[in-house]
C-alpha cells in the first residue's frame, strides 16, 4: 500500500490513525498549494481532487477518511481504533459521524468561505456569504458536545478512537484560522489535552 499525503487535517487524521496502529508505509506528498491535487495524475486517484488517497496492493484507490481507517482496521485490527464488537463499531461511527457533520463540515466551509476564499474560490464553489452561518453551527455544535462528554474520558467513553482523531485534528485546524474553541467548553479543553499528550499528534 501507498499513502498519497498532504498538509491539512483530513491526511493528519489518517496519519494519526496509522500512528496509533503502528502502520508504516511508503508516502508520496502531493503539494496542494501548487494544485497538484487538481491535476489528471491525482484524479486519477481521487475523481473529487481531494486528500488524502490510498493505493491498495492491487493498483486500486481508496479515498475518504473515513473509508480508508475502516479499511486499514480491518486489514489491521490491532490495537482497535473503531471496534471489536458490533457495539464498539457502531458507537465509533455513531459518534465519528457525529463530528464529521456538525463539526468538521462547517467548520471547515466556514474557513474555506471565508479567510481561505482567495485560495478556494478558483478550485471549489465558494459561497462566501454563508462562512458566517457555518461558523456558528460548528461552534453551536461544539457547545453541544461540551456537555456530551462531561465525565468521559473519549467520546466513546474509556475508549480512544477515530472519531476523537477526528474531533482533534479539526478542532486544532480551527484554532489555525481563526475558529478556536470557545473557553467555555471547559470539558472538550480537558479532553483536547488529554489528547495532545498522546505520542500519535506528531503524526
Amino acid at each position: 500500500m501507498k499513502l498519497y499525503d498532504s498538509i491539512g487535517p483530513n491526511p493528519r487524521i489518517v496519519r494519526m490513525f496509522m500512528a496509533e496502529k503502528g502502520i508504516d508505509m511508503p508516502r508520496q506528498t502531493v503539494d496542494l498549494r501548487k494544485g497538484e491535487n487538481r491535476e489528471a495524475e491525482h484524479l486519477k486517484r481521487n475523481p473529487h481532487g481531494q486528500m488524502p488517497a490510498l493505493e491498495l496492493d492491487d493498483g486500486s484507490y481508496l479515498s475518504e477518511i473515513t473509508a480508508i481507517c475502516e479499511y486499514l482496521e480491518e486489514k489491521n485490527p490491532k490495537p482497535p481504533m473503531i471496534g471489536t464488537t458490533p457495539e464498539e463499531r457502531a458507537e465509533c461511527r455513531m459518534w465519528t459521524r457525529r463530528v464529521d457533520l456538525n463539526i468538521a463540515e462547517p467548520l471547515c466551509n466556514g474557513y474555506r468561505f471565508g479567510e481561505g476564499l482567495k485560495f478556494f474560490q478558483n478550485r471549489i464553489l465558494c459561497v462566501p456569504e454563508a462562512s458566517p452561518g457555518l461558523k456558528k453551527i460548528a461552534a453551536n455544535r461544539l457547545q453541544w458536545l461540551n456537555g456530551q462528554i462531561a465525565g468521559k474520558d473519549y467520546l466513546c467513553g474509556k475508549r480512544f478512537t477515530l472519531a476523537d482523531i477526528l474531533l482533534f485534528c479539526w478542532l486544532e485546524f480551527g484554532h489555525q484560522v481563526g475558529q478556536p474553541l470557545d473557553a467555555a467548553n471547559t470539558n472538550i479543553a480537558a479532553w483536547f489535552a488529554r489528547v495532545g499528550e498522546r505520542p500519535s499528534v506528531k503524526a
